[in-house]
């Protein structure tokens, strides 16, 4: 799903890649502090904000089709190449921690799965709820797509680089996991910590809970932080003004308002 919200602002000075003042393309787990801030900024400045992915962030970005590149995961080496042979170089702001949330249906009895027990789950070693103490129901696994960052943190924290089972349901948003996990009595899903509602079991890993504060000392297994990058360190004007915000007291309490976890201890 390819959320996208355009917040208009005062100024009309048009950026170089959008009728907007600013553009923030990207991730999805990002973007609920995107919308965040641009609806902060609506009196200053126009700002476009959409998802798709950190995947689409980076390649917007190194493409120059967007200002700022949400992400949860690091650019890679071979990004850096491409930017560099586009004659972009990423400055990269770490704006928030996360914890990747594993949810169930509100119906199912588990508490809390071991990191094992989750990598036999969507290799499709275990197949069935009573496998791991839940009832006699056959297990749905809902997963990101290839071009989320959560799906790559997953991949790397949980999977240990083994494939996702292809008999997977992926998907592109963190709120189409939420909707198809909460939808469904025998599903299970993975979700950035913002996406966590009344209408799911967020479960124990590890015997660890999936909170903002083991967010920030990363005391939970899948832990991560969140990025926004721009092509250098941005010029005085829109861009930096809203990155400024972001990484301010008071964008940081928007941060934590919208269910992740900010970069510092706040006063």
């Amino acid at each position: 799903m390819l959320a996208t919200l355009i917040v208009l602002g005062s100024l009309s000075a048009s950026c170089a890649v959008s009728g907007a003042d600013v553009k923030m393309t990207g991730s999805t787990t990002v973007l609920p502090i995107a919308q965040a801030a641009a609806e902060e900024l609506a009196d200053k400045y126009e700002i476009e904000v959409s998802g798709g992915g950190s995947s689409v962030g980076i390649a917007a970005l190194l493409d120059g089709t967007t200002d700022i590149g949400d992400h949860s995961r690091p650019i890679k080496g071979s990004e850096y190449k491409r930017a560099v042979k586009n004659g972009v170089y990423p400055f990269t702001f770490h704006i928030a921690n996360d914890a990747v949330a594993v949810v169930v249906n509100l119906s199912n009895p588990i508490t809390n799965l071991t990191l094992e027990q989750l990598k036999d789950i969507y290799t499709g070693k275990i197949t069935n709820w009573k496998e791991v103490g839940g009832k006699d129901l056959p297990i749905t696994m809902v997963s990101r797509d290839s071009s989320s960052g959560t799906f790559e943190t997953w991949e790397k924290l949980v999977m240990e680089k083994a494939p996702v089972a292809s008999s997977s349901i992926f998907t592109s948003s963190n709120a189409d996991v939420a909707y198809a996990v909460s939808s469904n009595p025998n599903a299970i899903g993975y979700v950035g910590l913002a996406y966590v509602t009344p209408q799911l079991k967020a479960l124990d890993v590890n015997g660890k809970k999936a909170t903002l504060e083991a967010a920030i000392n990363y005391t939970y297994p899948i832990a991560r932080p969140l990025f926004m990058s721009t092509n250098g360190f941005p010029s005085p004007g829109p861009v930096l003004d809203v990155i400024l915000f972001i990484l301010s007291d008071t964008g940081q309490r928007l941060v934590q308002e919208v269910g992740y976890a900010p970069i510092r201890q706040l006063p």
